[in-house]
């Protein structure tokens, strides 16, 4: 019997050990299993197992601190805490007017060999992984100093990778596709197609009052996280105590999965307004494309955009044609002066824009205005002059603002570190005591903060609709890589909708960027530009052209048709890089928009999501039969067709052509 007991006492102390140096978490299903481990020297690793095979190795965590304060070896598991969490929540506005957020949690208290204590957050659900550190409030450490992160990605398999470089001022690239060995670095989202099969996303979500993130390729299929720096080299400031954002790895067997997971945004904290009741998605226009088409200027000329005659105008159509809002660019003082500090007036109007008119006017007519405040990248004087630009635009009624950042920040800072996460935070919050959404053009990286502060409504983050007014434009691929990219970390103001692709109506125009060559265009066809309303989802969406391209156009009844915002939404097709199509439905009501890349396709959709018993009339906007990418991409043909659950809508596109379908209830 002693036998027995003391063999049952060095078992429970082997398994008391063990547990100490390595913890296990499963997601709710079981599809995922994350392990941590502690080797001999304390240094911390995981791994990622989906459906019982490895896919990714060995990982390192921990983080170095200046002043030797490391959270990179020495370390020890003091404590495990488990929790587990299955709720659903309500958006204020989305894609999906429910969110699930379910999920198993560990949180693993350890301490280095100084007695110091670092806290690791590890929540899986069964489409992926979140984990992040936090450096307690704890006698010994007031100033922290972090100098570099240790985490890693290593991929057990190579595979495909879409990515954009490392850049620490800019999001605004193209995309490549490689094979993931073949990536030296870069921005976050980054997306993988491992060679067995599975997708991946690698991104952070909650990025608050951090350095943003960055990968480095460390050798084949391995990465870690590079952080932008302070102008000293030092990543992150913080005192008392820092929380870093959420690292993730969102995962699926499928592309539509990628798409379809609520990862970031639940890894976001909730809702931080008492009153979201003046939050509200809207469709808009504005004096914005003209001046990169050059044919119109953001200073006060002969062609300026911005004038109370030009405004009305803009104002008088969106009356006429179902929009919300009106944007006008280049209304205040200050473009003359770009690149000088303390530039930008964001209160004073030129003189030919009365301000007080044409809210009078706008008002009259029932259309809201969308203010704008670009800042030349200079924050300081952004942040001494934001009240009061704030107040004005609340006093006049105006509730949605678009700002900018394009220039240099001051003081050797870039745009994603830590000083301007902590930047554009501050204006999400100050626009939230003025009840102001806003709309982040130049912005920090989208990491789902739109649920804490539903006011930050949509942002830019990537090369947008502008690029091709002034370059060889955006290939065909790039609206079909930006689904499973970019638009991971949250909704995209890509500003589609131009209906002049060769700039046919364009007559004499300045060139006022280095990269026009005189080869600029739309590189895709009419339908397309309908369809990417539906796809790259903004609850703040543009119809970017001139509205004198709309004016009579048959094409801008879906703009019209089409619902600022949605209940539903679900991925009918997605190949990355090659295709895209989803359904989005409002009340009984769904819309689809279906996107290709440089390659003719012809494919089907099944119906089957429309409710049974019921028919419904589709509005068919789609390539004309002379449809042609290089000569005629303006050719579009526009039908109607009764359909019900049972149907089967063909779709055929041209090159980077594609369609857009309204389907509407038949009502008795």
């Amino acid at each position: 019997m002693k036998r027995v007991l003391f063999a049952l006492a060095i078992s429970l102390f082997i398994c008391a050990c063990t547990s100490i140096n390595q913890v296990g978490l499963q997601s709710p299903s079981g599809n995922i299993a994350f392990e941590l481990k502690v080797n001999e020297v304390g240094q911390m690793y995981y791994s990622l197992q989906l459906e019982d095979k490895k896919v990714i190795s060995s990982s390192s965590l921990g983080m170095s601190l200046k002043n030797d304060s490391s959270f990179s070896n020495g370390l020890q598991i003091i404590d495990v805490k488990r929790e587990s969490k299955n709720e659903d929540w309500k958006p204020v506005w989305g894609p999906n007017e429910s969110i699930n957020e379910h999920y198993n949690e560990l949180m693993v208290s350890m301490r280095n060999h100084a007695d110091k204590k670092l806290n690791l957050y590890v929540r899986l659900f069964d489409d992926g992984l979140g984990f992040r550190y936090e450096i307690p409030k704890q006698p010994g450490i007031d100033s922290i100093f972090i100098v570099k992160e240790l985490t890693e990605f290593n991929f057990v398999n190579n595979g495909t990778a879409w990515t954009i470089p490392a850049n620490y001022e800019s999001y605004e690239m193209l995309y490549r596709t490689t094979k993931i060995d073949q990536v030296k670095d870069a921005n976050t989202p980054a997306t993988f197609k491992t060679d067995n099969g599975n997708y991946f996303s690698i991104h952070e979500a909650n990025l608050t009052d951090y350095a943003g993130m960055t990968l480095k390729n460390t050798g084949g299929t391995n990465f870690q996280a590079e952080l932008v720096p302070w102008p000293d080299g030092v990543k992150v400031k913080a005192k008392g105590s820092v929380k870093s954002p959420w690292r993730t790895i969102t995962i699926s067997k499928s592309a539509a999965g990628l798409v379809e997971s609520d990862l970031i945004q639940n890894l976001n904290d909730p809702c931080a307004l008492d009153d979201t009741s003046w939050i509200e998605p809207m469709k808009y226009i504005g004096v914005w494309w003209g001046m990169h088409l050059g044919v119109e200027t953001w200073i006060m000329g002969p062609q300026h955009g911005a004038t109370t005659e030009n405004m009305k105008r803009y104002i008088d159509f969106a009356a006429e044609n179902g929009v919300h809002a009106v944007l006008a660019e280049g209304w205040n003082t200050g473009w003359e002066n770009w690149g000088k500090p303390r530039a930008f007036d964001q209160q004073t109007p030129y003189a030919d824009y009365d301000f007080d008119e044409i809210v009078r006017y706008a008002k009259e007519k029932n259309i809201e205005l969308v203010g704008h405040h670009e800042t030349g990248g200079d924050y300081i004087f952004y942040e001494e002059c934001m009240e009061d630009a704030f107040a004005k635009l609340h006093d006049n009624g105006i509730r949605t603002l678009k700002t900018g950042y394009a220039g240099p920040i001051p003081n050797g800072h870039f745009h994603h570190g830590q000083k301007m996460v902590q930047h554009y935070r501050k204006v999400v919050e100050t626009a939230a005591k003025y009840q102001l959404m806003l709309d982040a053009h130049e912005p920090i990286k989208a990491t789902g903060i739109s649920r804490t502060y539903p006011n930050m409504m949509t942002r830019e983050g990537a090369r947008g609709m502008e690029w091709n007014a002034w370059s060889e434009g955006n290939p065909p691929e790039h609206h079909v890589i930006l689904p499973f990219t970019r638009c991971l970390g949250g909704p995209i103001d890509y500003t589609p909708g131009t209906f002049d692709i060769l700039y046919k109506n364009r007559k004499e125009y300045t060139k006022w960027n280095s990269n026009d060559k005189g080869n600029s265009r739309v590189n895709t066809t009419i339908s397309k530009q309908l369809a990417l309303w539906v796809c790259l989802y903004s609850p703040l969406q543009m119809a970017s052209d001139l509205v004198s391209n709309y004016e009579g156009h048959p094409a801008f009844k879906f703009f019209e048709m089409l619902p600022a915002n949605f209940d539903e939404s679900k991925v009918l097709l997605a190949e990355i890089g090659d295709v895209y199509s989803v359904a989005r439905r409002k009340g009984k009501s769904w819309y689809i928009g279906t996107i290709t890349d440089e390659n003719r396709r012809n494919v089907e959709l099944e119906l089957s999501f429309l409710e049974d018993g019921k028919k419904y009339m589709a509005n068919i906007f789609e390539d004309g039969d002379n449809a042609n990418l290089k000569n005629n991409p303006t050719d579009i043909k526009i039908r109607k067709v009764q359909v019900d659950s049972k149907s089967v809508l063909p779709v055929k596109m041209i090159e980077s052509g594609g369609q857009a379908v309204a389907i509407v209830p038949i009502v008795d």
